[in-house]
């Protein structure tokens, strides 16, 4: 039976006893005070409070309110220390009990005394893909040009309210469940104004990929990319627009006038990029004023748990104390990884594939955008000009497959590419001055090392042999894993042996596959994660390499990546890949638009940006 305590009653337990309250036992026997931290709706506040030990379980019990130094259990009034409303106040340091920060509550919980412990209560600080799943599911979001799945609205929902409360969440979603978009549907929430716009800090070949998904899910928002010869030398230049993008090393070259502005948003995609505490890099984004700060990264602890704690003093300074601190409290077991995490899942928002799969289509498809940069736009254009005037005949032809060579990677050489064979015949000229680590490469590389680090398994397609080879030599760095190929040179009696190899591997594993050699005729439904590498002219052959993956016998959803160059052959090729699709595989011959397409593929140019 609950005993309402009547409002009318003092706060002074002394006072109270005096009162001698109808129905109520007083008891002289002074309980030992704990702080109290518990939510009331969207509100985290502090209040005096008590444990007791019943029947060998320990309740706490909270005072009704930050002046009252008395507590109330099953009908029984019990005192609290006569000083403890000021040992509350001096903890509390200035802070609002009525409105507590997270860091507050966090720091109180460091900063705790024997005398007054911090009991804080099991609503206050829930992991947040619990507290995400709580939200409702709405996706229509005002000006957001797509349906969001019920997750992805979720998980902006739970972004929008940890940002008033925190300042600051990490966003860690795995590969493939769209967190760009969710992150254009939180800008549409709250939009940026010129004064204060969101800045977006990303690696350059995800620079693309963002104007794209904002101009296509967002077009009310105004977008400027901050980065090259002709970037902006003055802070006003970047208040024309409400979302402004930019690269690390841009950012860090420019930390002046960036530091200038108070963002609204703070947005690092791909954070990894700032997890070494003593990286420039690092030191220019934690630099930076904000309003709201969001660390964007499917692998929030790489290496050591101090990554986590760089990311998470972006998103949230002070959360976790001071960088020494921190090293001192937790070094790199797994006992200290368990015991962060409880203080940091409130923040950090990781979900799975599988934890969503019910909201997902089985097959994810994901256009991966990148810009070749002034270096290689410029090699691409001397080859696209130089083999026209080479071969004004079977130009086209010869053209076209010069420039897919080149955006596969600028070391390859082919001989002769009017020839038949010629895809075969393609070679490595490791004397060329152009560098290893392309764009794609890059990208490439970031994908993997997100898989790998989840311990998914990877089929990657690539139409020229040496892909492979010069991929793994770029990839020294990434986590162990099993690496296996096959193409027109494995033996037939070696393939399948090379697929088992790769299905029975425990752990991480990527298969580097020529679509033309291993596109047909092999169930890898060990997979979940396939890249396109490079583009094909025949989208039934495209189709056919994805399918390897995505079949019968697949239980899991699978991310298919076509990464591809803007304003180059690819983006043709992919285009056509697309059209082809929407007329219903067979509906129309694929030979009708070869004229225009070749004609396409030559005309356009990396160097002519929009």
């Amino acid at each position: 039976m609950t005993i309402t305590v009547p409002a009318a009653l003092p706060n002074s337990y002394d006072d109270l006893v005096a009162a001698a309250p109808a129905g109520f036992e007083v008891s002289t026997r002074v309980m030992p005070p704990v702080l109290v931290i518990l939510r009331e709706g969207t509100r985290y506040i502090a209040r005096p409070g008590a444990r007791r030990m019943d029947r060998g379980v320990t309740r706490t019990i909270r005072s009704r309110g930050m002046d009252c130094n008395w507590v109330e259990d099953a009908g029984t009034i019990y005192p609290l220390p006569r000083d403890v409303v000021q040992v509350m106040t001096a903890a509390l340091a200035g802070m609002n009990p009525e409105q507590l920060t997270f860091p507050e509550i966090l720091r109180l919980e460091r900063n705790a005394r024997e005398e007054l412990p911090v009991c804080r209560d099991i609503n206050v600080l829930v992991p947040a893909n619990e507290e995400a799943g709580r939200e409702m599911e709405n996706g229509a979001i005002p000006g957001l040009q797509a349906t969001l799945y019920g997750y992805q609205a979720q998980g902006v929902a739970w972004m929008s309210r940890m940002l008033d409360h925190a300042g600051g969440v990490i966003l860690a979603d795995e590969m493939g469940l769209g967190k760009t978009i969710q992150i254009i549907a939180l800008f549409l929430l709250d939009p940026p104004q010129l004064k204060t716009p969101a800045l977006i800090v990303c690696p350059t070949t995800l620079i693309e990929n963002w104007v794209r998904e904002l101009h296509a899910f967002a077009p009310s928002l105004s977008v400027l990319v901050h980065r090259g010869a002709d970037r902006a030398g003055l802070h006003w230049d970047l208040q024309k627009a409400q979302v402004v993008i930019t690269t690390y090393d841009t950012l860090t070259n420019d930390h002046v006038i960036f530091g200038a502005i108070e963002w609204s948003y703070l947005v690092c995609d791909e954070a990894q990029a700032v997890k070494n505490p003593a990286s420039r890099r690092r030191m220019s984004v934690a630099g930076l004023r904000r309003r709201r700060a969001i660390p964007v990264t499917g692998t929030p602890v790489e290496n050591r748990l101090l990554d986590l704690w760089s990311l998470m003093d972006i998103a949230i300074p002070g959360l976790l104390g001071p960088q020494p601190e921190f090293e001192a409290r937790w070094p790199d077991d797994v006992d200290s990884a368990r015991s962060l995490a409880t203080i940091t899942d409130p923040f950090v928002l990781k979900r799975r594939v599988a934890e969503v799969a019910k909201d997902l289509p089985e097959r994810i498809d994901i256009d991966v955008p990148l810009e070749l940069g002034d270096l290689l736009a410029e090699e691409y254009e001397r080859v696209r000009t130089e083999t026209l005037e080479k071969y004004p005949v079977a130009g086209a032809l010869v053209a076209t497959g010069q420039l897919q060579l080149f955006c596969a990677h600028p070391w390859l050489r082919a001989r002769d590419t009017t020839r038949a064979t010629w895809e075969d015949e393609v070679n490595v000229d490791s004397t060329s001055t152009l560098p290893l680590l392309t764009p794609k490469v890059e990208r490439t590389l970031a994908l993997l090392s997100e898989a790998f680090l989840r311990g998914k398994k990877v089929l990657l397609f690539a139409t020229f042999n040496q892909c492979g080879p010069l991929i793994r030599k770029a990839a020294k760095t990434l986590p162990v894993a099993f690496w296996g190929a096959i193409n027109g040179s494995t033996p037939q009696e070696e393939r399948q042996a090379t697929v088992d190899s790769f299905t029975a591997h425990i752990g991480p594993a990527v298969l580097v596959l020529n679509p033309r050699a291993a596109g047909a005729g092999l169930n890898i439904t060990a997979a979940t994660v396939v890249i396109h590498f490079t583009q094909v002219w025949n989208p039934a052959l495209e189709k056919q390499a994805s399918a390897r993956a995505y079949r019968r016998g697949q239980t899991h959803p699978v991310a298919i990546y076509r990464l591809f160059y803007v304003n180059t052959v690819e983006e043709v090729m992919l285009e056509r890949m697309h059209w082809k699709s929407q007329l219903g595989n067979e509906a129309v011959p694929v030979s009708v638009r070869d004229g225009d397409d070749l004609a396409h593929a030559l005309r356009i140019s990396p160097m002519e940006r929009p």
